[in-house]
């Protein structure tokens, strides 16, 4: 499970239960039925108030969102491809909002172009046990993009990266 953080919301104050909360989430959820009640449990909480706090800083910006991170390796997924897209301007909006909605992309951005060195403004990623599984993926997105498409490729990763979520000191 991960936390991310998002915007720091001036309205909302962090009180210590939120915080409390946060520690004890950060490192993962409790892999139980219903870790809101083992949650709450700890915090002296009911799980229907995990829950309601969860959302309150969601709502906030304090948090972006709670979600499982998996480990895709032990899952059989060990080819990882960043696509990467030369979308036109005037149509990347839409087009990363319709590539993100695919059910195989994990996540999807854009970022800006660095001419005339790296073409490429939107970034999806997808994962396969195989090359050709991800080849076909990249073919889905290539497909929905259509003419709005100037050019993509597809980046491998070498190396898994340590994932985490929002991390807050104890003291």
């Amino acid at each position: 499970m991960s936390i991310s953080t998002s915007r720091s919301d001036q309205d909302y104050v962090l009180c210590a239960l939120d915080r409390k909360l946060i520690l004890a989430t950060q490192s993962g959820l409790p892999l139980v039925p219903d870790p809101w009640a083992t949650l709450g449990k700890e915090l002296g909480l009911s799980a229907d108030e995990v829950l309601a706090r969860f959302q309150r800083m969601q709502d906030a910006g304090v948090i972006r969102r709670v979600a499982a991170v998996p480990d895709h390796y032990r899952l059989g997924y060990r080819f990882n491809g960043m696509t990467v897209w030369n979308i036109r301007d005037d149509a990347i909006s839409d087009m990363g909002r319709q590539v993100g909605e695919l059910p195989f992309v994990s996540h999807c951005y854009r970022r800006p172009r660095h001419l005339p060195y790296w073409h490429y403004n939107l970034f999806a990623m997808v994962h396969g046990t195989s090359r050709e599984e991800v080849e076909d993926k990249a073919s889905q997105i290539k497909a929905v993009l259509g003419d709005t498409c100037e050019g993509h490729t597809i980046l491998y990763s070498s190396a898994i990266l340590k994932k985490t979520g929002l991390r807050l000191r104890k003291s």
